[in-house]
Formats: C-alpha cells, structure tokens, sequence
C-alpha cells in the first residue's frame, strides 16, 4: 500500500467514527475482490476497533491487516471448522469483545463461509452487525446492462458432474424476465460456455473475468459467440469468473 497506513486509519476514523460499534458484536466485513482500493473507510475503521478476526484463511486475514498497520489475534474459520470456529467467536463475544469475520474476498457468506457463523452466533444471542462492500456477484450484475430483467437470482457455482450441471443450466435458461448470476472456475470456463452456446445460443450474456483487477475483463455478446471468442486468446480461460 502506498499510503501511510496511520494516515489511511485516521480517515477511517474521521469518517466512520461517529457511528456505534457496541462490544460483544459480530462484525462482517466485505473485502476486495481484487483491487485493495475498495475496502471502506468504514472497514477500516471497524477492523481498527475489533479485539480479533476471524477469517477464512489466517494468511489473507493477517496479510490484510499488515497493510492497514494493524496486529490483531486471527481464528481460522473456513468451511471445514465453521462450526468449531463459531464456538471460539462466540467464546470472545461471551467476553464482551468485538470479533470481525472476514472471507478471502467479497461478502462473507456468498458463495462464501460465513453463515453457519452467523446462524450460531445469532443463537447465542450476540448481535450481528454488516459492514457492506465489494461483492463479484452485484458488481457483474451492474455492468451486464440487463435493461429487460426485473429481477435477478446469484446461483453461485453450478455443479461440477456433466449432467447435474445440464439440469441446473436448463432450469436457469427457462427463468423468464431474470438475470442469473453464476460463478465459474478457469477450469471449467470452456465446458460452462460451450453448454451454453449448445442450450440458448441467442442468449445474452456477461462473462466477467478478474473483476477490479489489472487485467479485468468484461464482454457481453450472444452465447453462440463466446467458445469462439474464449478461444481466441488464451489468457482469457484464465482468472475467476462471474
């Protein structure tokens, strides 16, 4: 980061320490998708006040930290201890601290760990509090430019065996007067977007590739298009995909 992190915490304090941030709450905190340029002042803020974070990998979490100065305990909360991690953010907040749980990147619990800690801690009678920011999911919707959708569904990843995948596809295809948003690794990519010139060859569609990194990629065109343009440069297959 180029800015100096205590000037960088001194804005957030400034502009975001107004509100109330109680103790014995769980915060969730949005992170970037990509570009560390979008995390909120407020975030900042927040992850400034908190006794600990929890997040999906202690090495993005610490690392986040690092560039804002900031040195807090870190708890490992993925989605193979959700369940164990919850009881030790619940643990703290029994104490009456301010826990943040943070995933890799975007909004906690899209696609993402994060409601199973939510669900528990909520049962535990703790306050749960959203610091809203980047999600991959809103940000492809917003510049897919679907001016004849009324509504919109995020399916997340659709599933990995050919034929479940067909049959997921199928229903989203028959959903009329919807965006759907789905998710897909690099890969999968080539398989995704040859079901889709083979099942609604004349449908519009999106691919967001990278968003808010520095080779970030959007392309709208009819689905019959796109295997031909994938194929066209290779480093297109490559990065996540929305």
């Amino acid at each position: 980061m180029n800015i100096d992190a205590s000037l960088l915490r001194q804005a957030a304090q400034a502009a975001a320490g107004g509100q109330q941030y109680p103790a014995a709450t769980l915060y969730l905190v949005a992170t970037p998708i990509g570009n560390l340029a979008d995390l909120s002042l407020r975030a900042i803020h927040a992850l400034s006040l908190v006794d600990a974070l929890a997040c999906e990998d202690t090495r993005q979490g610490g690392g986040l930290l690092r560039h804002l100065g900031l040195h807090k305990p870190l708890i490992a909360l993925h989605q193979h201890n959700e369940r164990e991690g919850s009881a030790a953010v619940i643990a703290r907040l029994a104490a009456g601290e301010r826990v943040a749980y943070a995933s890799d990147a975007g909004t906690p619990a899209i696609s993402d760990p994060g409601a199973v800690l939510v669900q528990q801690v909520a049962a535990a009678g703790y306050r749960v509090l959203p610091l809203p920011g980047p999600s991959s999911a809103v940000t492809a919707l917003s510049v897919a430019g679907d001016a004849t959708a009324t509504a919109f569904a995020f399916a997340g990843f659709l599933p990995t065996k050919a034929g479940e995948r067909r049959t997921a596809l199928q229903a989203l295809l028959g959903v009329q007067g919807q965006s759907q948003v789905v998710f897909e690794a690099p890969h999968r990519i080539v398989e995704l977007i040859a079901l889709l010139a083979e099942l609604a060859p004349e449908r519009r569609v999106t691919v967001c590739r990278e968003l808010t990194k520095q080779f970030e990629t959007v392309h709208t065109a009819e689905a019959a298009t796109l295997p031909a343009w994938l194929a066209d440069d290779g480093q297109r297959q490559r990065g996540e995909f929305v």
